[in-house]
């Protein structure tokens, strides 16, 4: 959850913010529900059962959907790419809230006990995310660790704490990591690039950690007797359930039918449905249904089938678009470009002036090679404060129009 969030570029995700959001609240839910009804009148399982099946395999997985996009350099075209990054890092914190609202309605809790748990959630996770984000990217800006590799250890403990303070006050832990992460990695940070590649190899890690516990729990004389119902909802939510939920949130907004079909396909479940599978089975709430190991064939499915045919799919469709790259889309991308070398006064009308590099709204796209000071060279960091009279030695491309932009020169 919070690599979903911290590995998304916001400036190239924002314009397509709504749609995503939407798909990962109002595409979850209708997702969730078309799969519980058919559970229910297919299936024959209890009502709540079967939307509870549904709510466990809603959202789709973040890490599965960066790794295929990244590995296979899949440029879509238009803005297919964020709107699948946005919505898959998003949607977990809604399929973790409707699990756990059917797991209340399952323990016999009414409608009024499930509004206070839906405020709390939201109100919470979004509190602390945004607190504890803003509190760290102040803290890195301005504390001077001496141990590079010590950046890594404070921001997976920011992850950690993000989770662990949310549910702890009634919040919704994973909303409030995905929000940590986007606020974190959207700032001007210190190591920036390798924390999103060593995330994405945790991410990584953390999924095979979970499919081997998944293995674990399974036992394989269990498995005959799931096959045909998971392969039903397999199906169901590939060709049914998940395009009813693109097309019906997407086709209010002027985004083609292709891309919108290509959206419906790429719904793999993966790690979040093994975690509230686990979660829903040690909730002390009997089942009728094997859910965890249902659970267990529509994950393998959904990524052995849709992850596989994704780069087929976007090609078929004439979505692959040569010209661009998909990298854009995360925050590690650093565009391959020449640059030049310019000095800048700092003087009295430079916003840049009194404030540390980290403080100062300096684009991305400048870099501060040297700080010449009277008589001295400063070798620069992000915690030297710039002062009025200094010369900067930048470099970066299209210097000119940013300083004039940005810097008030």
């Amino acid at each position: 959850m919070f690599y979903g969030g911290f590995g998304t570029n916001w400036k190239e995700a924002k314009p397509v913010a709504r749609e995503s959001i939407l798909m990962s609240t109002f595409g979850v839910i209708i997702t969730s529900g078309l799969t519980g009804l058919f559970c229910y009148f297919v299936l024959k399982t209890s009502l709540l059962e079967g939307l509870l099946i549904g709510s466990i395999v809603g959202s789709t997985d973040a890490a599965s959907v960066f790794s295929i996009l990244r590995s296979q350099k899949l440029n879509l075209k238009g803005e297919i790419a964020s709107i699948l990054e946005v919505e898959s890092g998003s949607n977990d914190p809604v399929a973790y809230m409707l699990t756990l609202i059917v797991l209340t309605l399952m323990n016999n809790g009414g409608i009024s006990s499930i509004v206070p748990i839906v405020i709390g959630q939201i109100i919470f996770g979004i509190l602390i995310g945004v607190i504890l984000s803003k509190l760290t990217v102040y803290i890195m800006r301005n504390a001077n660790f001496e141990v590079d590799g010590f950046y890594t250890i404070f921001i997976t403990a920011i992850a950690i704490l993000s989770y662990a303070l949310s549910e702890w006050v009634g919040g919704n832990g994973y909303l409030s990591v995905y929000i940590a992460g986007i606020v974190i990695g959207n700032s001007k940070i210190p190591h920036k690039r390798s924390l999103v590649h060593f995330f994405d190899g945790v991410s990584w890690i953390m999924q095979i950690m979970l499919f081997f516990v998944l293995g674990l729990l399974a036992f394989p004389s269990e498995l005959p007797s799931v096959i045909g119902s998971s392969i039903l909802i397999s199906i169901f939510m590939i060709i049914i359930a998940r395009p009813i939920a693109t097309f019906g949130v997407l086709s209010w907004f002027k985004i083609p039918f292709k891309q919108q079909l290509f959206v419906s396909w790429v719904g793999l479940r993966g790690a979040a449905s093994i975690v509230f599978a686990i979660y829903a089975i040690t909730s002390g709430i009997p089942l009728e249904n094997d859910i965890f190991h249902i659970i267990f064939f529509i994950a393998l499915l959904s990524v052995a089938i849709q992850g596989t045919l994704i780069p087929k799919v976007a090609r078929k469709l004439d979505l692959v678009d040569d010209t661009k790259t998909v990298l854009k889309t995360f925050t590690d991308y650093q565009e391959d470009r020449s640059t030049t070398l310019i000095e800048y006064n700092v003087d009295s009308k430079s916003s840049w002036k009194e404030k540390t590099i980290m403080e100062a709204d300096i684009p991305e796209e400048i870099l501060i090679v040297m700080i010449k000071r009277d008589s001295e060279i400063i070798v620069p960091k992000g915690s030297t404060l710039i002062k009025q009279g200094d010369i900067l030695v930048l470099s970066g491309n299209n210097i000119e129009y940013l300083l004039e932009r940005n810097a008030g020169a």
